[in-house]
């Protein structure tokens, strides 16, 4: 990819990491509940989640979930109920301030879980596929390998994508202490999880345009 066509997609992949999303919302929740060191895995995973949804998007699947209306629901559904699961976990967890306010940890989260939280939540939603399906090639050389573009195009919005969310949980966990002092670190939870559970409903209702 020539540096300037680069630099124009590393634009964009800005602008899209900065678009409020669920891997973003997962990234703050976890950076107060679990601060910035466990949030790594969720953030790596997120990433890795989202390198294969570039991976599929580039492979065709972004075309075949826009062509066929049973792919696109069953892939709608599964990561609607996912992002609701994460949404009924967010507000029933243990509020920042049992952990901080009054001296007792949360129940241990293994990084292995935290992983696999992060990249669901990147990997299961089928409007994110299409989207990739329908950017990408606009920065795509059909004459050149795919492979080196693929690598390029990946691990460059993996690369962004993770230092935003780092920002975002190292800057919620910051404000932990604060939401402690304030007693409202359970509204912090309510919020965040009802969050997650309107974006899956929205998405189960979304259409494919």
């Amino acid at each position: 990819m020539a540096l300037d066509l680069w630099l124009v997609y590393a634009a964009a992949c800005v602008g899209l990491s900065l678009t409020p999303g669920p891997s973003g919302l997962l990234a703050l929740t976890h950076g107060v509940l679990y601060g910035l060191r466990r949030s790594a895995a969720t953030i790596v995973g997120g990433a890795l989640g989202f390198v294969l949804v570039v991976a599929v998007s580039m492979a065709g699947l972004g075309a075949l979930l826009a062509a066929s209306t049973t792919a696109f629901t069953v892939g709608k559904w599964i990561g609607a109920a996912y992002l609701v699961y994460l949404g009924v976990r967010t507000w029933l967890a243990p509020s920042p301030y049992v952990r901080l306010g009054a001296g007792r940890d949360l129940p241990e989260v293994s990084a292995r879980k935290l992983f696999f939280q992060g990249f669901l939540c990147a990997s299961t939603n089928p409007k994110v596929i299409i989207f990739f399906a329908a950017f990408l090639p606009q920065f795509m050389n059909p004459a050149s390998p795919f492979l080196p573009q693929f690598m390029v195009m990946a691990l460059t919005f993996a690369a962004i994508e993770v230092l935003y969310e780092f920002v975002v949980a190292g800057s919620a966990h910051t404000f932990a202490p604060w939401l402690s002092k304030a007693r409202v670190g359970c509204w912090f939870n309510r919020i965040t999880g009802t969050t997650f559970i309107g974006i899956g409903s929205a998405l189960a209702v979304v259409n494919r345009s």
